[in-house]
């Protein structure tokens, strides 16, 4: 078993220093959610969509609470290690190959995106070459070592977030009448059908866009076994990024129903963000902002795939991945993993070549289920793992059990309303599924009577 202080030769390399997990940790949750799917969640519930995006932010705060504190209690497990020490075999094996479905899809997304935002400045090209050139942009940075793929998350997630730092000021600088404009925020937000034009079934409905812009908090569950000192980086990890993500999401969603009615915000045409200011006449923004979706799409992409790699290594090492995604490099990238991921990567730029409108909006359901399922079996691992604990961790989640549960019940309720909305038919069809599937396989596969193995039993 990996330790996380000590490099073996031939073992996965890390090399990631605090402010990369930090960006990193950003990265995964504010990208397309924030920039694009604000147009959804706005669409089904208007303003009031803060309220969900609020809720779901303190539920997050409970799962990566919980996360952390057991990566502390148990240096060195990632996410499948934990599920794996806290429900065996089968649980670990599902969760993993759960979580390397989900990360695949939204990477995959993700890269059909930037593929569609250059076709912003090269309409004659079609959109898989432009998904494809993307897609081998995104592979090269993670075939280098870990320490300078860090860099490039450090920058890309550097841009997106000054973007929307950016925002939220001229946003304010705006409303606040600072920067004159015919803007009338008072009406835009309350006079069209009010602060709850769809009641609390829109906020309801809005989940699954809301929870799916928040997964990708998870990473941190891979993250901390690169870190060179967990101990005292996962805490401020954890404290600092839930409450930017929150500002993150909550603000913009704020200025932007106040900037413009939320009725004339479109959810098939271009982000709010440009809408925005394109509707109060600010010149240059579509090709600034269309940047900036640019390098948000990749940065997320580029979590994806450093995320789907480090599961199937993890999966490896305990016989629930094939061997193959075991090899490492000289410089200890996982090429077999890599590898796989690219091969899935191909399949959705040829469904692009075939169908693209459809197979994205038919994989953007997909996700919200998975991560919702994701937190749940940490919230659970959590509950089950805290007796056993050889000694309580000083970061440790407030008010347990009692607030743990309040999280996992809130978890599975919104999953059963996923479940139930009609509007939801295919994405819950595909997760089902996906998830009796993963029961047979996890049947299938054995477990490798290694000394690895007995260590997490």
């Amino acid at each position: 078993m990996m330790g996380t202080t000590e490099e073996k030769k031939g073992s996965l390399k890390r090399g990631l220093l605090p402010r990369h997990i930090m960006l990193m940790a950003m990265a995964g949750m504010i990208g397309t959610g924030i920039f694009k799917g604000s147009g959804d969640t706005l669409s089904i519930a208007g303003p009031s969509v803060t309220i969900a995006y609020l809720a779901c932010g303190l539920i997050l705060f409970i799962v990566m609470v919980a996360l952390a504190e057991m990566a502390i209690a148990y240096p060195g497990l990632n996410i499948q290690h934990l599920m794996h020490k806290a429900f065996g075999f089968r649980i670990s094996i599902m969760i993993g190959w759960l979580y390397w479905i989900n990360w695949m899809i939204v990477t995959i997304v993700e890269i059909l995106a930037a593929g569609s935002f250059l076709n912003y400045w090269f309409p004659h090209i079609p959109l898989w070459i432009l998904a494809a050139i993307c897609g081998l942009f995104i592979v090269s940075i993670n075939l280098f070592q870990v320490s300078l793929y860090g860099e490039f998350e450090f920058w890309f997630a550097g841009i997106k977030i000054g973007a929307i730092i950016a925002f939220i000021i001229l946003g304010l600088l705006i409303l606040f009448g600072v920067i004159p404009s015919p803007v009338d925020p008072m009406k835009n937000i309350f006079g069209y059908g009010g602060f709850f034009p769809h009641g609390i079934n829109g906020i309801i409905s809005a989940l699954l866009v809301v929870i799916f812009s928040y997964g990708g908090s998870e990473l941190i569950g891979l993250t901390v076994t690169e870190a060179k000192d967990v101990t005292h980086v996962l805490p401020k990890v954890i404290k600092s990024v839930v409450s930017r993500v929150a500002m993150f999401y909550i603000l913009p969603i704020i200025i932007i129903c106040g900037m413009m009615p939320w009725s004339s915000v479109s959810a098939t045409k271009s982000s709010p963000f440009v809408q925005v200011f394109a509707g109060v006449g600010m010149p240059g923004v579509p090709h600034l902002m269309n940047f900036v979706l640019l390098t948000a799409v990749l940065s997320a992409a580029n979590s994806g795939i450093y995320a789907t790699t480090r599961t199937l290594y993890s999966m490896a090492e305990r016989g629930e991945a094939p061997r193959f995604v075991r090899k490492l490099s000289k410089k200890g990238v996982p090429l077999g993993g890599i590898a796989l991921t690219t091969s899935f990567l191909a399949v959705g730029i040829v469904l692009a070549y075939l169908s693209p409108a459809q197979i994205i909006n038919q994989l953007m359901s997909i996700p919200g289920f998975t991560i919702c399922l994701v937190w749940i079996a940490i919230c659970a691992a959590e509950l089950k793992l805290r007796k056993n604990y050889k000694k309580l961790p000083f970061f440790k989640i407030a008010g347990f059990p009692y607030v743990t549960l309040i999280g996992l019940i809130s978890l599975s309720l919104i999953f059963i309303s996923f479940v139930l909305n009609r509007a939801n038919l295919i994405g819950t069809l595909t997760c089902l599924v996906i998830m009796a599937f993963l029961v047979i396989v996890s049947f299938l596969v054995h477990p490798q009577a290694n000394s690895e193995n007995r260590d997490l039993s």
